[in-house]
């Protein structure tokens, strides 16, 4: 077998974060979704074998399927290891179609071209899960995100996620999989790529801001989802959306990894074919029907990218889509940064008066952002108290690059030094 080397310790911890679940899905569909927790197992074991043996013997020529052979031989030996080894076997055997009996082995290549991280994103969505729970086993079998990051998502207790996971994994067991197209469940596969995307764009905590290994992930996922539903504008204006955001990461942080603001961001870092692709798709797609919540963040997007300098920026017009947006229900988020919009056409008097709603919300009045976005428009307004507010927002925030920046924003304004920053947004 021949090997390819793999010196760089980041870019071996991303072929497993992207191996992960292509090794997951194999199994689950090989041997049936009753064996959903022990495939997990059993991938996990492999994925602790790889990384004592790869470094030191180099990356095998097909990675995934290396994965997928010792995981399968993991879980045969933890199936003949139970008292009852000849039913389990038997058991084991039933479950495994006859086409994939026949079919060639893990090491082969699949010329069908099925992804199975994409079959694995829909199991996960089984309708008989509720959304939350949906979203938070995707995030967890499908995008490798931990139960702290998935519980800091759903703004919840880990140890509440972490049975929430549990129980969607038995429910997944019991039910399986129902025959059909997937077409029911777009709206929770787009949800659950979108907070991938989110996750991957801003971390919610560790070190760095950013996890472009879950961006481009979810990015890659969208795609595929969207060759299978080529006509749903819902699904283009979300691969649009995450185009037009990702555009911006290359100038997201600075050379130490410190956060840059949008405003404050050297546009000409921001990666061009990203934004040509995402204005044409959305530019293709809002035309036809009633524009969903994708199209219009896309829309939103759109405008933010293709203004040349933040002065440039066409405010009225985001705080009219915001508008739109906001007839779609109720979300802190797009109630925060349609604030901000508000105040950049009407005054942060305006801006923190939209806020209001948000400080009687019991599950959002103590998250960092809120903080971060009064603060924001208390400087713009020059009112001295926003330093404090900034303080406060760096103490509850969980990712190390934001309580950086907001402590360094209070510490900006409490020594007298002016800051140009015209919009809160990265």
């Amino acid at each position: 077998m021949s090997v390819d080397r793999l010196p760089d310790p980041g870019g071996f911890e991303g072929l497993l974060r992207d191996l992960a679940p292509q090794a997951l899905g194999a199994l689950v569909r090989r041997y049936g979704r009753g064996q959903f927790d022990a495939c997990e197992d059993a991938v996990q074991e492999a994925l602790l074998a790889a990384a004592t043996q790869w470094p030191a013997e180099g990356v095998p020529e097909n990675p995934r399927g290396w994965l997928v052979t010792v995981a399968g031989r993991r879980l045969t030996d933890a199936v003949r290891s139970e008292a009852a080894r000849r039913r389990r076997e038997d058991a084991l055997a039933l479950a495994t179609p006859q086409s994939a009996l026949l079919s060639p082995g893990p090491d082969a290549a699949d010329a069908s071209g099925r992804d199975d991280s994409l079959h694995l994103l829909f199991l996960c969505c089984h309708p008989d899960l509720s959304a939350p729970s949906r979203i938070a086993l995707t995030l967890r079998s499908v995008g490798g995100l931990g139960t702290a990051q998935i519980a800091a998502a759903f703004l919840v207790p880990e140890a509440t996620m972490a049975q929430r996971i549990s129980r969607a994994k038995q429910t997944v067991r019991a039910s399986g999989l129902p025959d059909g197209p997937f077409s029911g469940r777009l709206a929770e596969v787009r949800q659950v790529l979108y907070l991938i995307f989110n996750e991957g764009y801003t971390a919610s905590t560790g070190d760095d801001l950013t996890v472009p290994e879950l961006s481009t992930e979810a990015i890659r996922l969208t795609r595929l989802l969207l060759s299978l539903v080529p006509d749903d504008a819902e699904t283009a204006g979300l691969l649009a959306l995450m185009l037009l955001t990702d555009a911006r990461r290359p100038a997201r942080t600075g050379p130490g990894g410190e956060l840059v603001t949008l405003a404050e961001q050297d546009r000409s870092l921001w990666d061009a074919s990203l934004i040509e692709e995402g204005v044409a798709l959305i530019t293709r797609t809002l035309p036809h029907g009633r524009p969903g919540p994708y199209q219009l963040q896309a829309a939103i997007a759109a405008v933010h990218d293709e203004a040349p300098d933040a002065e440039s920026t066409d405010w009225p017009q985001i705080l009219g889509l915001y508008g739109l947006l906001a007839r779609y229900g109720e979300n802190p988020f797009i109630t925060l940064n349609r604030a901000v919009a508000l105040a950049m056409v009407r005054g942060p008097e305006a801006g923190l008066a939209a806020l209001a709603p948000l400080e009687a919300d019991k599950r959002f009045a103590r998250h960092h952002r809120l903080f971060a976005t009064r603060a924001h428009l208390l400087e713009l307004l020059g009112d001295p108290a926003a330093a404090e507010v900034y303080r406060e927002a760096a103490r509850r925030a969980t990712s190390a690059p934001e309580r950086r920046h907001l402590t360094e924003r209070a510490r900006r304004l409490e020594a007298g030094v002016p800051d140009d920053n015209t919009g809160g947004s990265t």
